[in-house]
């Protein structure tokens, strides 16, 4: 099962549309404080639907904290999504630009919509799984859901959409 992790999310809808797209692909999502709004936010809600009660959803008090609870339930190895990242998160095909091969257990890390991933995140997840989503060189990010959904679709498919119909 992957991990999903979101530091720090602001946007309720973007969060509850990320809720909804664990529970469709059977990934588990972590929520790391601070949040931005309450759980029980009504724009959360009605962007997650009834799929709160299908997802498996976890809040972690900070980073540190969810970084050690991975550990200790072995989580696979931590991609984070950023505009720093040095490779794509499905390759380009050109040079060492290569794509990563997602494992089921394998976690993603994703950073607040207004401030991306602090620091401290990003020191403990290696330069090679610092990944990024191509766009326009003008542009600066895509919405955090969009990417979300990107990133999981993209494992889940390098897995055979395992447990999927």
């Amino acid at each position: 099962m992957f991990h999903v992790i979101l530091v720090a999310p602001e946007i309720p809808p973007n969060t509850g549309n990320v809720i909804r797209l664990c529970a469709n692909a059977g990934a588990r999502l972590h929520l790391v404080e601070p949040l931005g709004f309450d759980l029980s936010a009504a724009q959360l809600r009605r962007a997650g639907m009834d799929y709160l009660d299908l997802a498996i959803v976890s809040v972690h008090a900070d980073w540190a904290a969810c970084h050690e609870m991975l550990k200790a339930e072995g989580a696979g190895r931590l991609f984070a999504l950023t505009i720093k990242g040095t490779r794509s998160y499905a390759g380009s095909g050109v040079g060492n630009d290569t794509s990563p091969d997602f494992s089921p257990a394998d976690a993603f890390v994703f950073g607040s919509e207004s401030s991306g991933l602090p620091a401290n995140v990003l020191a403990d997840i290696t330069p090679e799984n610092r990944l990024r989503l191509p766009m326009m060189p003008s542009n600066r990010c895509l919405n955090l859901s969009n990417t979300v959904a990107i990133v999981v679709y993209e494992a889940w498919r390098q897995n055979g959409f395992a447990g999927g119909s």
